[in-house]
Order: structure tokens, then C-alpha cells, then sequence
């Protein structure tokens, strides 16, 4: 069984990796704590001097930066990064071994009081076809706010289903509704397997509140999810989700 699921993963992977339309993106989250140590500030400014060019440099772009502003186990931070094929991820990583100006970067993180951060989590994903690339968007005033969102799936057969009703009808009523969709993806490496993220913006929290008052009484809505095997509790085991606010640098804003 373990040897089919990964001939199906690798051959859907080089299939995807055909289409070069269809973007990969690592999300990132940095564990910090508020010390002496200064983490949050620390980490800020390698990400915007250090990581971020460095990924430019080689071949990829780093397109989001967060900090939390609603969540557990705060602070932290989460990157997005963009990558053209699973190929490429691989190739940006071999890359930043071997820059001279990442490395200064990562030694001048690693100089200061105590340690930098606390732990690093990472997960790889691959954008959904029906929006296969990030909006990435210029800034547009203080106080938008985004919404990560984590669904959890009972299998790899109900993960598909979900990433379907996404693709068929539950995004494109989020458009409609300007909910603001900045991504969607399924999660090929990376913690509490089968599951996939998104992200979504709104001007503050009460439009995020009142956005999703409209989306749960949507006529659409009510339809795609009466459909056979489409209720939440066929197809979603868990949903959890964050609320984060762009650093001043992060490109999606």
C-alpha cells in the first residue's frame, strides 16, 4: 500500500511539474519568544535582507510575511515562498548552501544574545489549478488583516473531494463575495497530513466577520454543499485557523 500511494505522489508530482503555470510555495512558521534575546526583530531583518533576496537570487521569491495577531502559541512569524516546480524548491535550497551574502546574513541571525528563535515548522504545497499562482498584490493601506486556514482531511479520497469543491465552486464564491483568496494548496510535505491551506484578506475584523456571515447563508453555497459526499463531516475532519498582519516588507499585503 505505502509503495503504491508513493508511485501515485510521484507520478502526480512530475505530471504537475509539466504544468509550469502551477506554483509551489513553502509556508513557513517561525516559533519566537518575546526575551532580551529580541527574536521578532532579529528574525525580521533576515528575512527581509537576508532570506528574501537570497531567494531571488536563486530563483525563487519569498511573496508573504506574517506575524500572528490572533492564534496560539504566539508570537511567531510565517513566510510564504514561491517556487516555479518541486525541482526548483530543491535547486533554491542547494543554492542558499553555497551564497556567500545568505551565509553573512544567517551568521549575523545566529550573532546575537542567546538563540534567534525557537523552532521552525515547514510545509510544502502545491497550488490549486483553478488558481495555480498567489496574488500577490501592492500595499494598500494599514490595518488589512489575513486569515490562514488549515482543513484537515478523514482521507487522501476526501482530501481530493475538498480540493475539487474548492476548485468547482467554493472559490470562485469567495471571489464573488471579495473574500480576497491570496492562495490555496495541498500540502505534499509537511505536518497533519492529508490537509490543505489557504488564505484569504479582509480591510479588518469586522468585515472578516460579516464576510463570512454572507458566505455561510449563500445560496451557492448551500448548494455545492448539499451535493452527495460534499457536508464537512464526510470530507473535513478539522479546521483551524489564524489571523496574521503583514510585516512592512511582505510583497502580499
Amino acid at each position: 500500500m505505502l509503495a503504491a500511494l508513493g508511485a501515485s505522489a510521484l507520478a502526480s508530482g512530475r505530471a504537475a511539474e509539466m504544468d509550469s503555470t502551477v506554483a509551489y510555495l513553502e509556508v513557513k512558521v517561525w516559533r519566537l519568544h518575546n526575551s532580551a534575546e529580541k527574536q521578532p526583530e532579529r528574525v525580521s531583518e533576515f528575512l527581509e535582507q537576508g532570506l528574501s533576496p537570497a531567494l531571488n537570487r536563486a530563483g525563487g521569491k519569498l511573496v508573504g510575511a506574517f506575524g500572528n495577531v490572533i492564534s496560539q502559541d504566539g508570537p511567531y512569524y510565517v513566510t510564504i515562498s514561491q517556487f516555479k516546480s518541486v525541482a526548483a524548491f530543491g535547486d533554491a535550497l542547494n543554492a542558499l548552501r553555497s551564497d556567500a551574502k545568505f551565509e553573512e546574513q544567517a551568521t549575523k541571525l545566529a550573532a546575537g544574545p542567546g538563540v534567534p528563535f525557537v523552532r521552525l515548522e515547514s510545509s510544502l504545497l502545491r497550488c490549486f489549478d483553478k488558481m495555480p499562482q498567489p496574488a500577490v498584490e501592492a500595499a494598500s493601506g494599514h490595518g488589512r488583516i489575513f486569515e490562514l486556514r488549515t482543513y484537515e482531511s478523514q482521507s487522501f479520497t476526501t482530501l481530493t473531494r475538498k480540493v475539487g469543491m474548492f476548485n468547482n465552486g467554493e472559490m470562485q464564491i469567495f471571489e464573488r463575495l471579495r473574500m480576497r483568496p491570496v492562495f490555496f494548496g495541498e500540502t505534499l510535505v509537511g505536518p497533519r497530513q492529508p490537509n490543505l491551506m489557504y488564505m484569504l484578506s479582509y480591510d479588518n475584523l469586522d468585515a472578516r466577520d460579516r464576510l463570512w456571515r454572507e458566505f455561510g447563508s449563500d445560496p451557492g453555497w448551500q448548494k455545492l454543499k448539499s451535493q452527495p459526499g460534499l457536508s464537512d463531516p464526510e470530507i473535513v475532519e478539522n479546521i483551524s485557523n489564524v489571523i496574521l498582519r503583514p510585516l512592512a516588507f511582505s510583497p502580499i499585503r
